[in-house]
């Protein structure tokens, strides 16, 4: 009996991801759990014992995203130019949460804990990712020592949820991404 509740439960789990991927990327971070339940066929309770934070669930439906900028961090690792593999990896994610509703909400420090990235496995996974980058582009001089992939994890969510409601986010914080990384003196 606990094998068949035990795939029962994997079976609703999928489900509730799926069901949760499709609302979040319609209606973002606000996406309603009651809904998600509904659509799923499972009771607001499967969805609490699954994913008991609003978090929860944002870091699950966010888990691809963040594997393809892992993947993507290892792939720019072995480029020549440490500053420019670092910044084309900080417009990957800054596009992925500008792109992917939910993402930069997953990634946002709530403040629970005294670390914003360690309390957080969305913005743990993406320091293990870009840690080898930023470490090497520091080492490199290209990069400030003092600057923590838990600043560009925050730049990343505030440029996005920034230009979220720009009438085309992703050049808006495009550009305020070469403004940031630019700094605002001309160039002469």
């Amino acid at each position: 009996m606990p094998e068949i509740r035990r795939a029962d439960a994997r079976r609703n789990y999928a489900r509730i991801l799926a069901v949760a991927e499709e609302e979040v990327a319609a209606h973002g971070a606000g996406a309603s759990l009651e809904q998600i339940a509904r659509t799923a066929q499972v009771g607001s309770a499967t969805v609490r014992r699954h994913f008991p934070t609003r978090h929860a669930l944002l870091e699950a439906v966010s888990r691809k995203r963040i594997d393809a900028l892992h993947a993507r961090a290892r792939e720019l690792a072995g480029t020549d130019d440490s500053r420019a593999a670092l910044l084309e990896w900080l417009g990957d994610l800054v596009a992925y949460c500008v792109t992917a509703r939910g993402l930069a909400a997953a990634l946002a420090y709530d403040g629970a804990g005294a670390d914003p990235v360690h309390g957080n496995s969305c913005a743990a996974a993406l320091e293990v990712a870009a840690g080898p980058l930023l470490h090497r582009a520091v080492r490199d001089g290209a990069v400030a020592a003092e600057v923590t992939v838990a600043d560009l994890i925050t730049l990343a969510v505030g440029l996005a949820l920034a230009t979220e409601h720009h009438p085309d986010p992703a050049a808006a914080s495009e550009r305020l991404l070469r403004l940031t990384v630019a700094g605002l003196s001309p160039q002469g």
